[in-house]
């Protein structure tokens, strides 16, 4: 499909902005079928208000802990159990590389 560069109204601050052919190609690759109703800026600023743009509008809930491994104090994005060591994140890293195929 032959793309070319469209002007679109912003939703919500009412400027135009350009959708270029790359954003066009990129939507398209995505399986996106509608057009973008808002501007760049209102898009990250949308996705800044709900927390990465998943839904989330709430900031993720930490839990404090002491790592395993090197006793340093840490936060974790989970509820430790108990029953399972917790790392801090240099430590993981080192139990759990990263594998690479």
């Amino acid at each position: 499909m032959s793309y070319q560069d469209k002007q679109i109204t912003c939703s919500d601050c009412g400027t135009t902005f350009t959708f270029g052919v790359r954003d066009q190609e990129f939507f398209a690759s995505k399986g996106f079928t509608n057009e973008p109703k808002r501007c760049p800026s209102c898009r990250a600023a949308k996705k800044q208000s709900t927390g990465g743009g998943y839904g989330s509008s709430a900031p993720r809930q930490m839990y404090p802990v002491k790592c395993a491994t090197c006793g340093k104090d840490t936060e974790v994005p989970f509820a430790p159990r108990g029953d399972k060591p917790v790392y801090c994140s240099d430590c993981y890293r080192k139990t759990n590389p990263i594998k690479k195929y």
